[in-house]
């Protein structure tokens, strides 16, 4: 297989200049679940040349009805060591680095640091400002995503910007999900709505979601973007 061929229907999109520059930039998937799956197969498929994949959960019986890595096969095993054989069977270019372990304000910095873009797969809220504080500090652009029954958000911290603060209240741990639950194509969505966002972010794209808050409503089909100023 010749190595254009792969990137062959990424052009037009994108120009085959932008193609080569997607092999040298490195990525941070925190989460490999509902979100997670997905995200770290179309950054595969794009040709993302660095993956860092974290998550400290195997996958449970609950996982099957959403998560693209879950399989009845690989129940109790670890999430980030399914992701990095996924990605070594789809895209054997792509470098992964699978870190089996629970993030947290003492690690995060040493794990996120020297990436050129974090993007979020979390599912608490607590754990996602941590992930937030510590782009910011690192001066790494961080790409938001959340999901919960028929909808999902998305949107593009910046270093400086407080999107979770406008968003998440202090009290708040767990998202609309605990009541709405998550099925099969909300993520599958919201991972490809932050994969588009992702790219546009690395490549210096117009039309990023900073400042901003995509809302997605698969129910009715309304999709609403609502701004924030940038204080």
């Amino acid at each position: 297989m010749k190595l254009k061929d792969r990137y062959v229907r990424n052009e037009n999109m994108l120009s085959h200049e932008e193609n080569l520059r997607l092999r040298h930039f490195r990525v941070a998937v925190v989460g490999c679940g509902g979100l997670g799956g997905y995200i770290i197969e179309l950054l595969a498929r794009l040709g993302i040349g660095h993956l860092t994949v974290i998550d400290g959960d195997v996958f449970e019986v609950s996982n099957l009805n959403r998560q693209l890595l879950s399989l009845p096969a690989n129940l109790g095993k670890p999430k980030t060591e399914e992701a990095r054989q996924r990605v070594g069977e789809v895209n054997p270019e792509v470098k992964v680095v699978a870190r089996q372990l629970l993030i947290n304000s003492d690690n995060a910095a040493g794990i996120l640091v020297g990436h050129d873009l974090i993007v979020d797969a979390l599912d608490n809220v607590s754990t996602r400002k941590v992930v937030a504080a510590a782009a910011n500090a690192l001066n790494i652009p961080m790409v938001f995503g959340a999901i919960a029954g028929w909808y999902a958000q998305v949107g593009t911290i910046m270093p400086g910007d407080r999107l979770l603060e406008r968003i998440y209240p202090d009290e708040v741990e767990k998202g609309a999900e605990t009541l709405l639950g998550n099925p099969s194509f909300t993520p599958a969505l919201a991972a490809s709505l932050q994969v588009a966002e992702a790219l546009k972010v690395l490549l210096g794209k117009e039309g990023v979601l900073r400042n901003k808050l995509l809302i997605v409503n698969t129910l009715d089909h309304e999709y609403q973007v609502i701004g924030f100023d940038g204080e």
